[in-house]
């Protein structure tokens, strides 16, 4: 019994192997995205807390009632805008810690746990959950069509403000001024028009930020 080849001329034509198909083949283990993506979260974390830091060293103005008028606020959003709600937290949870372990971090370069006692703390502790809600919001704003995402990145601002920071703001208030509930609103009414204008900012900022780096947001460019 005889076996029938195929024809062979001697010219045989081999194609490359892919090298992802040879690791797999052999085992080898896969590039270590992870680990390179941790790397680049903890980056920027880090990046974003520090920018927090000089937004808070910018000179503030005096209002009176203990708690000046800084860019604290406009640097918090624009972290949680860019990051996302679980980057933008982690950024500012790290400037919180900074400032509290005694790094002059804070408005009026001051830290430590002393700022726990003024009128400004309910503001201050509220300022990693405030970037986790921008971040929150933000996300939504940007899958909104082209035209949408500024506005509605100014809206996720603003409603990070008034949902967060505000009402953190009116509680330490009461708490280390003894006021009322009314009183203490008087007092944090006069932050909301500064407040407007630096979310504009922020979320102007954000989408400049994105159209440049939109890797940041995981690949969604802001157009």
């Amino acid at each position: 019994m005889s076996s029938t080849f195929p024809h062979d001329d001697g010219a045989r034509t081999v194609s490359p192997v892919p090298g992802s198909v040879v690791a797999e083949v052999l085992g080898d283990p896969p590039a270590p995205r992870t680990v390179r993506r941790t790397s680049t979260d903890v980056a920027l974390v880090a990046t974003f807390a520090a920018f927090v830091a000089a937004c808070a060293l910018v000179p503030a103005i005096p209002t009176g009632a203990g708690v000046p008028i800084t860019l604290q606020t406009f640097g918090v959003v624009v972290a949680g805008l860019v990051l996302g709600a679980r980057r933008g937290f982690l950024a500012v949870l790290l400037y919180l810690v900074v400032g509290l372990a005694g790094v002059p971090v804070f408005a009026e370069m001051t830290g430590g746990l002393g700022v726990l006692g003024k009128p400004s703390v309910g503001y201050l502790l509220a300022f990693p959950l405030t970037a986790a809600v921008a971040g929150w919001l933000g996300g939504l704003a940007l899958r909104a069509r082209p035209a949408w995402r500024y506005p509605l990145l100014v809206a996720a601002g603003l409603g990070s403000s008034v949902l967060v920071t505000h009402p953190a703001g009116v509680v330490g208030l009461m708490a280390r001024l003894g006021l009322g509930p009314a009183e203490a609103l008087a007092i944090d009414v006069v932050y909301w028009p500064g407040d407007v204008v630096k979310n504009v900012l922020a979320a102007a900022v954000t989408l400049a930020v994105l159209r440049a780096f939109p890797d940041l947001r995981g690949g969604r460019r802001a157009a």
